[in-house]
């Protein structure tokens, strides 16, 4: 029996990504709790910058504004780096709402609650 996660879309790392610093809480299920930085996210997955004691294949659930909890599987690390596939794609409008949640307003531009 082969270990690990049995992803049914392996190759989307050319999916396109959103430069966001968001910091969640990893459910691990045995680990407990893990501190995680995103650095940048798709529909697809998220990759997080820092040192995770995780393997190839171990999942974490993490909770994004819009979409929730949601489980995601390493595919790949480094020392500093590693990079996580959603076990479901996030659907286009979710995907936009959470992106405006984490994304801090651009200079100039006003945020979606402010008034005219």
């Amino acid at each position: 029996m082969v270990g690990g996660a049995q992803l049914s879309v392996t190759e989307l790392r050319r999916s396109a990504r959103h430069p966001v610093s968001y910091r969640v809480i990893g459910e691990h299920r045995t680990l407990g709790d893990l501190p995680m930085h995103i650095v940048n996210i798709s529909a697809h997955g998220f990759m997080a910058h820092g040192e995770l004691p995780l393997s190839r294949g171990e999942r974490v659930v993490i909770r994004l504004p819009r979409v929730g909890r949601i489980e995601a599987h390493l595919i790949w690390s480094t020392d500093d780096r590693a990079g996580f596939q959603f076990e479901r794609i996030i659907r286009l409008d979710d995907f936009g709402a959470m992106i405006d949640a984490i994304q801090p307003p651009v200079r100039g531009r006003r945020a979606n609650n402010e008034q005219l």
